[in-house]
């Protein structure tokens, strides 16, 4: 089968289709014929040696992809030949089938398009997870989505507003602020705006932050935070990180999200940090957050964003464009 392997670190054009042999289910495990990939800013860390949660080189490359059922191994029993499902693991989509624990995959929604599917489970259980289980925002409150134009952005103004809060989202080209506005939320230019004056002078502080960036957002992200009022760190967008060049590895480290317990304590407020790929070798957990989130969903009639979509062949380039911070909601690759 065609698959793409990681061998090196690198820039996107490292990344070469392979013929490799065909994975087979073992047990417990399901295998899928791949249709639509999601692409990943973790698989862009990844490809550069900078993500920890990545395995030893080399790997095929991928965390959720959508597609068909066509072989179950021993005591999988979930699922039969044919259906439809989204796969989320630690590696292995960037390929034509790709095997994975049943517990891994989950039914696919049919009013979906199959870029939509793909596009789904990473991002949307990300914001579910920091809003819902780490937050416990409420209908009322206040939320503040940074990055809120991007795959894991556009999934958190959604699920936000439909929970009744006054959601705000900041990015810095017109039509992402364009796109937050369409899916509910309140945009703030970061480039042009001052997003904690904007914030204050529209109503007063937040009672919530999904904070993707680091740096001075961060610390600008703390001081927006009222009393009682919980932030989550998912990412780190800020990091430039080279591993040929020590000067940044100083930057790097004064960049990242730190917290003065002390100060905290004065103002009553809370620092969350989540990374669900941790939580996926839970197999309870991981079902009860699926459950919880495809019911919301389907209540809510909410769908992914899809921002653009590339041929197999053009994978490289998927990466290279997710590079040039120039797309919006989820990138998907069509086989």
């Amino acid at each position: 089968m065609k698959a793409y392997q990681l061998r090196k670190t690198g820039k996107p054009q490292i990344l070469k289709i392979e013929n490799i042999s065909e994975p087979s289910p073992v047990s417990n495990q399901v295998k899928v014929k791949v249709e639509a990939i999601g692409i990943n800013y973790a698989e862009i860390l990844s490809r550069k040696g900078q993500y920890s949660w990545a395995p030893k080189k080399p790997y095929v490359m991928g965390m959720e992809c959508y597609g068909e059922v066509t072989e179950l191994g021993e005591h999988a029993a979930k699922y039969k030949i044919g259906d439809k499902v989204i796969v989320g693991q630690q590696h292995g989509s960037y390929a034509e089938y790709v095997c994975a624990p049943e517990h891994l995959c989950f039914p696919a929604f049919d009013e979906f398009t199959p870029e939509e599917n793909a596009a789904y489970i990473v991002n949307f259980m990300t914001a579910w997870v920091a809003l819902k289980k780490l937050c416990r925002v409420v209908s009322g409150e206040r939320v503040l989505i940074q990055a809120a134009a991007g795959g894991v952005g556009t999934a958190a103004v959604q699920i936000g507003n439909a929970l009744g809060c006054k959601v705000y989202g900041t990015a810095s080209r017109d039509y992402k602020l364009d796109l937050i506005e369409e899916l509910g939320g309140t945009p703030i230019n970061y480039r042009d705006q001052d997003f904690y004056q904007e914030i204050i002078n529209d109503g007063g502080k937040v009672n919530c932050i999904l904070e993707t960036v680091g740096g001075e957002v961060f610390k600008k992200s703390m001081k927006l935070l009222d009393s009682f009022g919980r932030l989550v760190v998912i990412g780190f967008a800020s990091m430039n990180l080279k591993i040929w060049n020590p000067f940044s590895w100083v930057k790097t480290y004064l960049d990242a999200p730190k917290v003065n317990m002390m100060k905290m304590a004065t103002e009553s407020k809370g620092v969350f940090a989540s990374h669900i790929g941790y939580l996926t070798e839970n197999e309870s957990l991981t079902a009860e957050i699926w459950d919880e989130l495809y019911t919301f969903v389907k209540e809510h009639k909410l769908k992914p964003v899809v921002g653009k979509v590339f041929d197999f062949s053009q994978l490289p380039e998927a990466h290279a464009y997710m590079e040039s911070r120039e797309s919006v909601g989820k990138l998907v690759v069509k086989l």
